[in-house]
């Protein structure tokens, strides 16, 4: 059977299980990059074009679940993820699918399976090309990088559709403060509290437009998007 050659990420830190994956991948003639850490998965997923993303939950330095939502939220297309990890636990599968997972593998997994999983994912995201992330009348198109609340387009800073972006993709859960900064600035944060000016700016731009209370405050964890929102930061 002819393949289409894929892009393929391989997000993986054990190496003989990378090594593994990414001869098996290579000999079906496909390309594959990889990272062993979180940072630089975030850093590849956002400069280059990927079919899939291969990601293992378990990161030395970043949350596998925290990697998956800073890449839907800050990619330029909203490439497919299938989640590597030993945890077979509901908990911690629908961890990960809320956390913007399109697919979910436990290891140890046959190799032979996980390439028609990932060519099934391709396939969908080539059969669904505008995807659009929807809240209520709270609506984001991150291919365009366009947003709009009910029919009023959103005039959105670039870390305030990141913000926003990242809150559609896990909604209704919680996204923590350290994944909202690891999404706009990396290893690299400002010294001063510079997420908590995002948010009330971001939240002024939604009242503009009739989006009243729309993000909340989690007492030390984040913010979510719900529509009986508490405003303060």
């Amino acid at each position: 059977m002819n393949r289409r050659a894929l892009s393929i990420l391989v997000v993986e830190d054990h190496p003989t299980i990378a090594r593994q994956i990414v001869a098996f991948l290579d000999a079906l003639h496909w390309h594959t990059d990889h990272a062993a850490t979180g940072r630089l998965a975030i850093d590849l997923a956002t400069r280059e074009e990927y079919d899939v993303i291969l990601l293992d939950l378990n990161l030395p330095d970043i949350d596998g679940v925290d990697v998956c939502r800073a890449i839907k939220a800050q990619a330029r297309r909203n490439v497919p993820i299938l989640m590597l990890t030993a945890r077979d636990a509901f908990e911690d599968k629908a961890r990960g699918f809320h956390g913007g997972a399109d697919d979910y593998v436990t290891k140890p997994f046959d190799l032979r399976e996980l390439a028609l999983r990932c060519e099934a994912l391709a396939r969908r995201d080539r059969l669904h090309p505008g995807i659009e992330l929807r809240v209520g009348r709270l609506v984001l198109l991150p291919r365009e990088r366009q947003a709009r609340y009910g029919d009023t387009p959103l005039a959105l800073t670039h870390a305030g559709f990141k913000i926003l972006a990242l809150l559609c993709s896990t909604h209704p859960h919680a996204v923590s403060r350290s994944a909202l900064i690891h999404a706009l600035w990396g290893a690299d944060p400002p010294d001063s509290d510079a997420l908590k000016s995002h948010i009330y700016a971001l939240r002024k731009g939604l009242e503009a437009v009739g989006g009243m209370n729309l993000i909340a405050t989690i007492p030390q964890l984040g913010y979510r998007l719900t529509p009986g929102a508490v405003s303060d930061v």
